[in-house]
């Protein structure tokens, strides 16, 4: 390749790394200009610089950035933002997904499903903890962590919680304990999740 052709192309994919970043900046500046509104039963209030959220299913707190603005009026929350850089209009957005993530949080709750696919997997309740047949010689158990709630239902797992990046974990580490494989697409797997699967051994040899 001639090193003027690289050179343009690498300037090239560069100037489209920074256009990208800049949609993204201006696509989460446009969500932080979003009022959160609070519903009825929840209360939001700011203390130096940690929102406070409280409702029916808990309570959740989070330390925003200095760069950042939280104003309470009339049952809604405004974010604003000190300057007008990328990293302010970054922050913007974000600190208005995680705040709506809490209020969400704390009145209807947020959840994963995973789906158990193999014969004879499933997955049944200990008291609190959550006990998994998976193919291994042994049962698998996970501890019940606090602020988050598990059910079964057939060959699915349902983990809830007010905390929308704990109940994520969570779900992360059973889906962790058998993943998917991608030949006949045993394992744990997000509900919805599609797994690429390859052709088996026996199945290159035929089409040889």
């Amino acid at each position: 390749m001639p090193v003027q052709f690289f050179q343009l192309k690498v300037k090239g994919i560069l100037r489209e790394n920074r256009f990208r970043f800049a949609l993204k900046v201006i696509s989460m500046s446009k969500i932080g200009k979003l009022p959160i509104e609070i519903p009825q039963g929840v209360n939001v209030n700011v203390q130096d610089s940690t929102i406070n959220v409280y409702g029916p299913n808990g309570n959740l707190s989070f330390v925003f950035h200095s760069q950042v603005n939280i104003e309470i009026k009339d049952s809604t929350v405004k974010i604003g933002r000190k300057s007008e850089t990328k990293f302010a209009k970054s922050l913007h957005g974000l600190t208005r997904s995680l705040i709506a993530n809490m209020v969400k949080g704390v009145t209807v709750g947020h959840e994963k499903v995973l789906e158990l696919v193999g014969v004879g997997y499933r997955a049944n309740l200990e008291g609190e903890n959550l006990i998994l047949s998976v193919g291994y010689s042994h049962p698998v158990i996970i501890e019940k962590v606090a602020g988050v709630k598990f059910e079964t239902k057939e060959n699915k797992v349902v983990v809830t919680g007010s905390d929308k990046a704990l109940v994520g974990e969570v779900a992360a580490t059973i889906r962790r304990v058998r993943p998917p494989e991608p030949y006949k697409g045993k394992g744990i797997k997000y509900e919805g999740e599609q797994i690429r699967r390859k052709a088996g051994k026996a199945l290159k040899t035929t089409a040889a």
